[in-house]
């Protein structure tokens, strides 16, 4: 499942905040660690044997995944492979087994990090949030050109806009925003990354972009009501598409 797919069901759930899945077979463990991320904001679902944590992946959805290796009826490598093969959820493993062959074997099946236990809660947040911007930059990666998206066509390279053939005049900015929208058509994209993408580091803000949003709806006709517009996600960011 893709993350704009993992992102809309989310949505419909009602849940604004990231989810982790943590599939770990030490009671205490999961416990102690669960109560700690969701302090620490995060929606926690949990799995006790390797089996459980696939069938958690297809019914939650999250958009990481913490794995003990030494888990009941499939190990953490063996979750960790099946998992790959279909989604591009990050994969942190959480084990007490520091072998390099195993720390080796876990980024060949595809891991995007390797915990070792005993952790603090602030390093596995800060590793799970490293993780997510690695994801995130592999699918918000801006080839230039020309994209078509529905009945809009933005060429890059003029900074040229057009709807159904009629030229549509936009502000740098105002088309450095819908450029990065249509690009990643059909995902989510962060309030952060938009602020980043279109004004840099050192300016821009919420309010900035959302009153940018407003006029880009209202010059292209892309109202949130339509089927084919500019959808916001709550807390989350924006998306650009059919909802």
């Amino acid at each position: 499942m893709t993350i704009w797919q993992r992102v809309k069901v989310r949505c419909r759930q009602g849940v604004g905040v990231m989810k982790v899945l943590m599939a770990e077979d030490d009671p205490d463990l999961l416990d102690v660690t669960s109560y700690a991320l969701r302090r620490a904001g995060w929606q926690v679902v949990s799995a006790v044997d390797g089996q459980q944590a696939l069938h958690r992946v297809e019914i939650d959805h999250p958009d990481i995944i913490l794995v003990d290796i030494n888990l009941p009826k499939m190990n953490g490598f063996d979750v960790c492979h099946r998992i790959r093969q279909d989604h591009d959820t990050g994969i942190i493993m959480l084990t007490a087994r520091l072998d390099e062959k195993d720390i080796v074997r876990a980024f060949d099946l595809g891991a995007d990090d390797y915990v070792c236990k005993p952790f603090s809660v602030k390093q596995l947040v800060a590793r799970m949030n490293a993780v997510l911007r690695r994801v995130r930059s592999d699918w918000l990666s801006q080839p230039e050109g020309e994209v078509q998206a529905g009945d809009l066509r933005i060429d890059q390279r003029s900074h040229r806009v057009t709807k159904d053939g009629v030229r549509v005049q936009l502000t740098p900015l105002e088309f450095r925003i819908l450029h990065m929208l249509a690009m990643n058509e059909g995902l989510v994209i962060p309030y952060s990354r938009l602020i980043e993408y279109a004004w840099g580091y050192d300016g821009g803000d919420s309010n900035l972009l959302k009153t940018h949003i407003y006029h880009l709806r209202r010059k292209l006709c892309l109202s949130p009501r339509q089927a084919y517009g500019i959808h916001a996600v709550s807390r989350i960011g924006y998306t650009f598409g059919r909802s």
